[in-house]
């Protein structure tokens, strides 16, 4: 079986993933700053998490200091999507992949590398996966640090604008896959329905916004697990 194991190959394949999230990055730099954080505090989140979705919600629970414990489910829920990546991009790895590879690999094993890694004919090796995730990497904490250098220095009027985009970022992600099956639309309209309820109806007062996304998150994968359950294919 043919084994993909260039790491100038893997440069190569993640130019385009880290050019992706200069963007996305620079957004989140200006959200965290306009949130309340330095510019290295918000590095250093990107450094140790790269990913949008679970920095997104993390922000708001670190600046207005929820417990730690609420931090954690909530990364939980948002990122347990990795784990299950993590377990079929396992099946790729050629046998020179180590243990410690297997580590590193993971912690930076987002969507699109995943999506890149798996998209290889044949296996992939250490080599080429150290190269595909090194660049994505470079991207997402210079982008990071460019905006939240911007957000310094940018008037306030421009950076609440630019804020704006790291919500449509995640609009953009959801959009092509709804139109495309029911079932996640959705998903999308009850999780808002239900996150509408909470911030709105005094009842819920009580209820932070890192716990709202585990509730919503939670209830409507469940609701929609039941009424709308994938079907299993057979080779």
């Amino acid at each position: 079986m043919k084994t993909n194991n260039s790491f100038f190959k893997g440069i190569k394949d993640g130019i385009p993933i880290c050019l992706g999230y200069l963007s996305v990055a620079f957004a989140f730099g200006i959200f965290a700053v306009s949130s309340g954080l330095t510019v290295w505090q918000s590095v250093l989140i990107s450094m140790a998490n790269v990913t949008s979705a679970g920095q997104l919600a993390g922000v708001p629970i670190i600046t207005l200091g929820l417990p730690l414990a609420e931090m954690a489910l909530t990364q939980f829920v948002i990122n347990l999507r990795y784990a299950l990546m993590s377990i079929s991009l396992s099946q790729k790895l050629d046998s020179n992949v180590r243990l410690i590879d297997r580590f590193l690999i993971s912690f930076l094993n987002t969507d699109e590398i995943f999506a890149v890694a798996s998209g290889n004919e044949g296996t992939v090796g250490r080599r080429y996966l150290y190269g595909l995730i090194l660049t994505p990497f470079i991207g997402w904490t210079s982008g990071t640090l460019i905006g939240a250098v911007a957000g310094n220095i940018l008037p306030s009027v421009v950076t609440s604008a630019l804020g704006i985009a790291i919500y449509a970022m995640f609009i953009a992600i959801v959009i092509p896959p709804a139109k495309k099956n029911s079932a996640i639309a959705g998903v999308a309209i009850l999780s808002v329905a239900l996150n509408c309820i909470i911030s709105y109806v005094p009842v819920f007062d009580g209820i932070s916004g890192g716990m709202a996304i585990i509730i919503c998150a939670v209830i409507s994968s469940a609701v929609f697990s039941v009424i709308r359950p994938v079907k299993e294919e057979t080779e």
